[in-house]
């Protein structure tokens, strides 16, 4: 009975952070945009993760239990999730700085949320998640929000798509690449890790991983770097927020209801872009608002897809028998 109460309390604790987490997410692309415009996405990717990283460490290292959590995690969680974790926020932070201008910072961001639905299609080979023929129009509507924000609305053509990918490729092409990044490192998270009861998560340490591959590359570009009492707020608030989002979505993903996560974290492209239209003042648009709306059904309908009633179990050396839910959402 104590077990059986123990264990529901932490599928509360794991599920209330993953809200957190949405929540703190949501701030994320303004401060990332603001904070690379004053001292470059490079340099300021470093200092953010460097802050999250020791942030992580210090409790890592003043607790002998995580301790002993770390070292039962599997080599390929390890190695595999944290490439994936680094390729993600380097991705992402360059695409966020690459773009030409704010708006074009929004669009960057509604690419990077097609991961969730990106995350429901791996999930069918990776997790071995059954899904219906809904998974198919789902997937297609969130492409469609996209595509319709690039194209500028319903009266635009493919040729204004390709315009405007053309005029910034690689920024919209590393925002699909961080888009895949996320979906693979959140189904491989669940895939090898399982519900986390046997081991922590090692968040810190894919940070420190990111913030040491941020400075490597710093040093081969030639960034602002203009430093100011308001660009130092910043980055220490990001700092903050990233550590304690990333470090709650890891416990959610292992330990929390990923099913029910997973219907809130699809509103997060709405809250990012709402913040991102106010910190950066970027005027919104009905085509923006019509896209993001296009990209959210899609991607509740794809949730919606998956079979959540019956488990498939999945080839594993271990025996281990994952769950159907689906892991989302990231910045």
């Amino acid at each position: 009975m104590t077990d059986g109460v123990s264990s529901s309390r932490c599928v509360y604790m794991g599920t209330a952070g993953g809200f957190a987490a949405i929540l703190l997410w949501s701030t994320s692309i303004a401060f990332t945009r603001s904070i690379s415009e004053q001292i470059g996405p490079v340099t300021g990717a470093g200092f953010v993760y460097s802050i999250s990283a020791v942030l992580g460490l210090i409790g890592v290292f003043r607790s002998s239990r995580e301790r002993k959590k770390l070292a039962g995690l599997p080599p390929r969680y390890l190695l595999g999730c944290g490439a994936l974790f680094v390729g993600y926020m380097l991705c992402l932070f360059l695409a966020i700085g690459m773009a030409k201008t704010r708006s074009q910072v929004v669009e960057v961001g509604l690419i990077n949320y097609l991961w969730p639905t990106l995350t429901l299609l791996l999930s069918v080979p990776i997790l071995g998640t059954r899904a219906r023929w809904l998974l198919l129009p789902g997937t297609a509507l969130a492409l469609f929000g996209v595509f319709f924000v690039l194209a500028g609305g319903a009266d635009h053509t493919w040729q204004a798509i390709i315009r405007d990918l053309a005029a910034n490729p690689i920024a919209y092409v590393l925002a699909f690449a961080a888009a895949i990044a996320w979906a693979l490192y959140s189904t491989l998270t669940r895939r090898w890790v399982g519900d986390g009861k046997a081991a922590g998560g090692a968040v810190p340490f894919f940070l420190a991983a990111t913030a040491l591959v941020m400075f490597g590359i710093s040093f081969f570009k030639n960034e602002p770097r203009v430093w100011n009492p308001h660009v130092i707020m910043e980055v220490l608030i990001l700092g903050g927020i990233t550590f304690f989002a990333y470090s709650l979505w890891d416990n959610a993903m292992r330990r929390g209801n990923t099913i029910l996560v997973a219907a809130g974290s699809y509103l997060t492209p709405l809250f990012s872009t709402l913040v991102s239209c106010v910190y950066l003042a970027v005027p919104p648009t009905s085509t923006l608002w019509m896209g993001c709306g296009f990209l959210i059904c899609g991607s509740l309908l794809s949730w919606l897809s998956i079979e959540t009633k019956k488990t498939h179990r999945v080839p594993s050396s271990r025996g281990m028998q994952p769950p159907t839910a689906i892991p989302p959402m990231a910045l």
